[in-house]
C-alpha cells in the first residue's frame, strides 16, 4: 500500500507539471486568435498585411507651414501652406519627400506612424528631380536606434504587370495602403523645373493629392519609386501615376546628404535649340558655344563661330553619346547626367557641317560649377 502511494503521488505531480498553466493556457488562446485571424486570408493577402505591418513605420506625414506677420498686431502667426508623405531614408532621421512637397515653406514638421511629431530641417533639394531630403533628430532608447528605414530596392527589371503598393497620407488620412500594377516603365515626365525626369514608373495604384512624395514597393517591401505626379482632370487618381525611379532617387538622395546639394557632370557647351537645327537640315546637337575652362575644351570641341569674313561657320555635331544615338538636346543631357564627375564619356561627332568629318572625341567631366 505504501508503494502504491507513492507511486500515485508521483504521477499526479508529473501530470501536474506537463500541465499548462493558466498564463500559458491564455497564451496559447491569443496566439490562436492571432492566427485566425489570418489564416481566413489567401496567401497574397497575407503578403501584403505583413508588407504594410512592416513598411508602414517608415512612412512619415509632412505639414509644411509659413511664418507671417499680422498687419494690425504685427504678431507672428504660422500659417499652414501644404501637406504630404515622406519616408525614412536611414537611422539617422533623413527624410526623403518630394521638392513640391516643401517648396516655399519655412517650417515642417514630420508625423511619425506613432504619432509622435518632430521639426525638421531641409538638408538639401534638387527641384529638376521633384526630390528633396529632411532631417529629424529623434533621440535613441536604450542606445537602439529608434527609426526604421525603407528598405531601398532597384528600378532596373520592373516588368509590366508586376505588384506595386503606395503608402501615403491622401486628403490628410494617413497611413493609408494602396495596391496596384506597373503600368508603364522608361516613362518620361517633366518635373517641376520643366527638367525631364526619365525612366519614370507609371502605375495604376491608387495616388492622390498628399500621397506625393511617398515610397512605391515592389511585392516585397522594397523601394521602386518615390510618387511624385498623376494624369487626371479632377486633380483626383485615374489610374495613371508616376513615380521617380528609385535608382535615380538612390543616386541624387546620397549627394543631397553628402554635399546638401548635387554634383552635376557637365560637358560646358551652349547648343543649339532643336527646332533650329532641324531647319539647317542637321541631325544631331549642334555645338554653339565652348565654356572657358570646360571638360569640352579641354577635349577639343568647337563652337560655331564667324570666319574672318563674316561667314557662319558651323561648330562641331554631336551624334552619339557611348554608343547611344544623339538626335535632340535632352538625348545628350541624358547621355551624360547618369555619369560621375570625372567619367570619360565619348562622343561621335560630326566637324564641318552636315557633311563633315565624323569624329569620336573622350571627354572627362567636370563638375557644374554651383
Amino acid at each position: 500500500p505504501a508503494a502504491a502511494h507513492r507511486l500515485a503521488a508521483a504521477l499526479q505531480r508529473a501530470a501536474a507539471a506537463a500541465s499548462p498553466s493558466r498564463a500559458d493556457c491564455a497564451a496559447a488562446a491569443r496566439a490562436e486568435a492571432a492566427g485566425d485571424a489570418l489564416s481566413g486570408l489567401f496567401m497574397d493577402e497575407r503578403n501584403t498585411v505583413e508588407l504594410f505591418k512592416r513598411c508602414a513605420p517608415a512612412v512619415v506625414h509632412i505639414r509644411t507651414s509659413q511664418v507671417v506677420r499680422q498687419a494690425l498686431s504685427l504678431d507672428l502667426a504660422e500659417i499652414p501652406q501644404g501637406a504630404g508623405t515622406g519616408f525614412l531614408w536611414d537611422t539617422q532621421g533623413h527624410v526623403v519627400t518630394n521638392f513640391h512637397v516643401i517648396q516655399k515653406a519655412q517650417r515642417a514638421k514630420v508625423t511619425m506612424s506613432d504619432n509622435t511629431t518632430w521639426d525638421a530641417t531641409l538638408v538639401g533639394y534638387e527641384a529638376d528631380k521633384d526630390l528633396a531630403v529632411l532631417k529629424i533628430d529623434v533621440p535613441s532608447t536604450n542606445g537602439d536606434a529608434p527609426l526604421e528605414p525603407i528598405t531601398v530596392g532597384s528600378s532596373q527589371g520592373l516588368h509590366v504587370g508586376q505588384k506595386v503598393f503606395a503608402i501615403g497620407n491622401p486628403f490628410g488620412l494617413d497611413q493609408t495602403l494602396t495596391a496596384g500594377i506597373v503600368s508603364g516603365v522608361g516613362r518620361d515626365i517633366k518635373s517641376i523645373t520643366g527638367k525631364t525626369i526619365r525612366d519614370v514608373v507609371q502605375t495604376d495604384a491608387a495616388i492622390n493629392p498628399g500621397n506625393s512624395g511617398g515610397p512605391l514597393l515592389d511585392s516585397r517591401g522594397r523601394l521602386i519609386g518615390v510618387n511624385t505626379a498623376i494624369y487626371s482632370s479632377s486633380g483626383a487618381s485615374a489610374g495613371v501615376g508616376f513615380a521617380i525611379p528609385a535608382d535615380t532617387v538612390r543616386r541624387v538622395v546620397n549627394q543631397l546628404i553628402r554635399h546638401g546639394r548635387v554634383v552635376r557632370p557637365v560637358l560646358g557647351v551652349d547648343c543649339a535649340a532643336d527646332s533650329q537645327v532641324r531647319q539647317l537640315g542637321i541631325d544631331g546637337v549642334l555645338v554653339i558655344d565652348v565654356k572657358r575652362g570646360s571638360a569640352a575644351e579641354a577635349a577639343g570641341l568647337r563652337g560655331t563661330m564667324r570666319d574672318a569674313y563674316g561667314r557662319l561657320v558651323l561648330g562641331d555635331v554631336v551624334v552619339g553619346v557611348d554608343g547611344k544615338k544623339v538626335v535632340s538636346v535632352e538625348d545628350l543631357l541624358a547621355g551624360v547626367e547618369v555619369r560621375k564627375v570625372g567619367d570619360t564619356v565619348r562622343l561621335a561627332i560630326v566637324r564641318g557641317g552636315p557633311n563633315g568629318t565624323p569624329l569620336d572625341v573622350s571627354v572627362k567631366l567636370k563638375e557644374l560649377a554651383p
